[in-house]
Parts: C-alpha cells; structure tokens; sequence
C-alpha cells in the first residue's frame, strides 16, 4: 500500500494524477489536507485536535498540516503500514533553500522519520499545470524504491520540468541549489488603517550551478535531489570543538 500526501489540498489536480499513477503498482490511501497548506514546512498541530473527513472510499481530508497526515495515517488512520509515502505532485517547484519551507517535501520528510521509504514530486511550473509526465515518472521511481530501498533517513526530492514527455532529457541526480528573493515583504494598510504584511516577493537568482537541481531543471531533466535528515554539520564538529567561552 502507498500512501500519497500533498500540500495544494485533496482536492488538487496534481494529487489525483499521481494517485492514478501509482494505482497500477500498489493500492493507494490519500490522506491529505482539506485545503491549501503550502509552505507550511515541518509543523504539527498541537494546540487543537483534527478532525478526519472520508469524502471517498481511500481518500481522506484532514483539517491539519501535511506532516499531521502523514503521521495521523501511519499512526491512526491505516490499517496497514505503507510501503512508501509519496507526496505531490505540486503545483510549482521545490527546488535549492525552498525545500525548508515546503509542505510537499516535509510530508515526505515525516516518512523518513517514521521510517517508511518517501518521495517528494514537484512541477516546475507556475501555470498551465499538466502532470502527465510528472505522474509518469512518479510510478517509474516508486517502482524501482520498491525495489530497490533507500538510503536510511533519506528522502527523494524530485522536480519535474514541465514539458512533454518526449521533451524530457532524462533525469539527473542533483544536490540542492540557492535561490534569492528580493522584496520579500509587501506592506499596507487594513480598512481600519493597522499596518498588515504580505510575505512573498520577486525572485530575482537561483544559482543553476552545475550538479544542482536548477541547473537540471533549465537543462530541460528531471531533478532527483537526496535529502538527508541529519542536518550536523559535520565539517565544523572538529573546529566547534575547539571554542573557548567564558562558561559557566
């Protein structure tokens, strides 16, 4: 059985592609907010309880984050452990520093620390989304993840260009790239006259470096991009250790 998630909603187009998608492989459960939660990062609901719609037999409306989905399905929902979480397809990329802010990814990323293989599926597009070729190598990958595993603690983050499948110029496994924004914050002003903020702004460099998911994606191929969970800086234990403080 897989389980797919997503941010955009249950109700999202992305959602029901790779749902169909990956039904010729494994029975699929969808456990997936009620509504929009993009950019909801990591987060867990825990100053209210959820509440669980079952608006189809299989598929599963919570009123929480895409990690609470995920881990109110193994936890409580399924009646069977997944053999994988797939998360997606979503409605634009998350590609270099974005993946720290995505619910699409951190769906996938409670998986991994629940212990269940886990991949995150993106479309690099901003609109006329068609999710055929995405959905396509959705069920190509979890095939072969079936198969083969993944590394332990390690999710795969893929960004699918959004071009036809016979436009497509392979895959590439890639490392994350950087992406800068400039006027990030827009300000106004309510009706009664309060300062109110709008958080989004012009992206303005993406580092399409070589090796790197942006460079994969303008080059016209689908980004694999290993994310690992144990975030210690391992180059800099040795130097740290060294610091000499005034503590206590």
């Amino acid at each position: 059985m897989i389980l797919v998630s997503n941010d955009d909603g249950i109700h999202s187009d992305g959602l029901r592609a790779l749902t169909e998608a990956l039904s010729d492989i494994d029975r699929v459960v969808v456990v997936a907010p009620d509504r929009e939660r993009s950019a909801a990062s990591h987060s867990l609901t825990l100053d209210r309880p959820l509440r669980v719609d079952e608006i189809r037999p299989g598929w599963y409306a919570v009123d929480g984050t895409p990690t609470d989905c995920v881990n109110l399905a193994v936890n409580g929902i399924l009646d069977e452990r997944p053999r994988a979480v797939v998360s997606g397809i979503n409605k634009g990329s998350n590609l270099g520093d974005d993946v720290t802010y995505s619910g699409t990814v951190s769906a996938a990323m409670e998986g991994i620390l629940l212990g269940i293989p886990s991949l995150a599926v993106s479309l690099a597009a901003r609109s006329d989304f068609r999710f055929d070729a995405a959905a396509a190598f959705a069920r190509t990958l979890a095939a072969y993840v079936f198969a083969h595993g993944l590394p332990a603690e390690t999710l795969l983050n893929v960004n699918v260009p959004p071009l036809p499948v016979e436009a497509l110029r392979g895959f590439a496994v890639t490392r994350l790239g950087r992406r800068r924004y400039s006027d990030a914050i827009a300000e106004n002003v309510d009706p009664r006259g309060r300062k109110v903020y709008w958080i989004g702004g012009g992206e303005i460099e993406m580092a399409a470096e070589e090796g790197t998911d942006f460079a994969a994606i303008a080059e016209g191929r689908i980004s694999i991009t290993p994310i690992h969970l144990d975030l210690t800086n391992y180059g800099c234990l040795e130097a740290l250790s060294r610091m000499e403080l005034a503590w206590p």
